[in-house]
């Protein structure tokens, strides 16, 4: 089951602006850009970005990938989360889609997005 509206692990735009030594509008351009995914909870209007899409303080290559599924598929931003970090049950050892990203298996990923519309 996902946390949907509960983004505690996920980072606020103005940190990552930091972190990363942009300007924290350029981190929304690339949100908007699909470069990024970002969620908000309910009744915030604060973007939270999820560190594991990061490597190395650049966004993941394969996220962009991922995004462009879900907005193909009609996949807004907190189902996509949500697809993206529930546990997947047996198989892949109860890992999550996540981190299948991680592991290098972005196609299995984009299926796995693209299904969930």
């Amino acid at each position: 089951m996902g946390v949907s509206g509960s983004y505690d692990t996920a980072l606020p735009a103005t940190w990552l602006a930091a972190r990363m030594a942009v300007d924290p509008a350029r981190i929304d351009a690339m949100r908007r850009a699909g470069d990024l995914i970002a969620v908000r909870e309910a009744g915030s209007i604060e973007w939270r970005y999820p560190a594991w899409q990061f490597e190395s303080g650049k966004p993941r290559p394969a996220v962009a990938r991922v995004v462009a599924a879900a907005r193909e598929s009609g996949v807004d931003e907190s189902r996509l989360y949500d697809v993206l970090t529930m546990q997947l049950g047996l198989r892949d050892g109860g890992g999550r889609l996540v981190d299948l990203l991680l592991a290098g298996r972005e196609d299995e990923v984009v299926a796995a997005v693209r299904a969930a519309s």
